[in-house]
Parts: C-alpha cells; structure tokens; sequence
C-alpha cells in the first residue's frame, strides 16, 4: 500500500471508529503524524485527498475538521466522477436509473403532499403540449427530482441526481430523433403524476420504469 493510501486509510479509521466525529477538529499536525506513525508530508497529503471528496474541510488559518460527512456532501463527488464517463456507458447509467429512480418514486407515493404534487402539476401545464426539446429535458430533470426529493431518502436523491448528467444528452437525441418522443414524455409524465396522486405506489412504480426503460430502449437501438 502506497505511503498517501496508508496514511488515508488510518484518518478513515479514526472516523469510522468513532475517535474524529462530524465536526470535529482534527490534531495538530505534528501530533497527528506521531500519533498514527506517519510523516507530515504524507499525512498532508492524505488530509488534501479526503478534503477533495468533502470527508475533510480545510480552514486556512483556523486548522482541518471533519464535515458534517451529510450523504448529500460526500455524494457531490460521484458527480465529478460521473462526469468523466464514455459514451459507451451511457446505457449503464440508464440501467442504474432504471433500477433505483422507480423505487424512490413508489416511496413518493407515500410522503409526497399535495403543494408539491400541484407543483409538479403546474410545472407541466407551464410546459405546455408542444415544448422545444430543451425545454421538455429541463421540465424532465425537474419533474424527477422533486419526485425523488419526496422520497425522504436522501442518499437516494443525491445518487440520481449525480447519474441525471450521463443521461441527459441521451434524452436530447431521443427528442430530435425519435418522432413521438416528445409526446410520450409528456404522457408518461402525466401517467406518474396520476398515479402518485392516487398513493398508488406500484403504479408509480411501473410508469417510471416504462419512462426510463423507453429511452434505453431507444438508445440501445440506436447505437
């Protein structure tokens, strides 16, 4: 194990353990690197890695605490991963979202109010029955978070917030490309809309399988 991988590895440790909690400050440095066995110049470099993925928060000036280690803060780096994907896993995306965002929209069916069921409903009349591509992914992305945020798992809405980025270029071509495209949306949408006003959960469940499923489906055809 590289000196850098070790030095991660018993910071982690401290933390899972119980002896750094969320907001703590961590040590001086000095003491740090005695205590765990490790050199400054590894330890700093272990402390500069676990502030890149949010575990860490380094104050200039004030000394290095753990963060709130909130799903939502150590999730946001999945995102920066997810952005660097080929287009040749665009379809493995796709699949993830199709297995998890079904779920967290039957979870909706029991927690989401009726405000923010009527936001979602004005979010699509605003849209209208003849939206630009664009505009109809924008409404896409939006629909489906508020869905998910109304599950009441945030490690959930923070996964399928970061897998939304592969996907949505694929939306795009389906819209340009696929004649109905537009129009299925829009009566999927209105399908799952209907389905949680209704507390149906496995209805919900099912529209937003047939939702994703379609643009898998079409993406597989196409390549």
């Amino acid at each position: 194990m590289a000196v850098t991988d070790e030095a991660i590895e018993k910071i982690k440790g401290m933390i899972v353990s119980g002896a750094l909690r969320p907001g703590d400050r961590l040590p001086k440095e000095s003491e740090l690197a005695a205590e765990l066995g490790l050199s400054r110049n590894s330890l700093r470099e272990a402390v500069r890695a676990l502030s890149l993925i949010r575990i860490l928060d380094v104050r200039q000036g004030d000394g290095t605490y753990v963060t709130s280690l909130d799903p939502q803060l150590l999730l946001e780096a999945l995102s920066f991963v997810v952005d660097f994907h080929r287009d040749d896993t665009v379809l493995e995306f796709l699949a993830v979202r199709r297995i998890l965002e079904p779920a967290a929209t039957a979870m909706a069916a029991a927690r989401i109010s009726e405000q923010q069921l009527d936001a979602l409903a004005n979010q699509l009349d605003k849209l209208g029955t003849d939206p630009s591509v664009e505009e109809l992914v924008a409404c896409d992305l939006e629909f489906h978070r508020g869905i998910v945020q109304s599950s009441g798992n945030s490690v959930l809405c923070s996964l399928l917030d970061g897998l939304s980025g592969p996907t949505t270029r694929a939306r795009i071509w389906r819209g340009l490309t696929q004649e109905d495209a537009v129009s299925r949306t829009l009566h999927e949408h209105r399908a799952i809309l209907a389905a949680l006003r209704d507390r149906d959960a496995e209805a919900a469940r099912s529209w937003a399988t047939v939702h994703i499923a379609s643009v898998e489906q079409w993406l597989r055809s196409t390549l």
